[in-house]
């Protein structure tokens, strides 16, 4: 798994991130522990309840779903 934090990178899901942790008022390792609840569950249930329960768009949910599944890990 590969840890980064902060500044993210300004290129892929990655790029999104500053927004997302601005708009939504979690930081992306809090946004990766809800995301741990689901488990095995698949890329679009898991972005479709982080826009219906959080209200979050669907790129700042489809970057951090695939970015988290993908092994990557935010420092908290």
């Amino acid at each position: 798994m590969t840890e980064y934090s902060a500044p993210w990178s300004k290129q892929g899901p990655a790029s999104y991130f500053p927004s997302i942790e601005k708009k939504y008022g979690k930081s992306i390792a809090e946004w990766q522990a809800i995301i741990a609840t689901f488990g095995e569950t698949k890329h679009m249930v898991i972005v479709s309840f982080l826009k219906a329960e959080h209200d979050m768009g669907h790129g700042h949910a489809n970057a951090l779903v695939g970015w988290t599944l993908a092994g990557n890990v935010a420092k908290p």
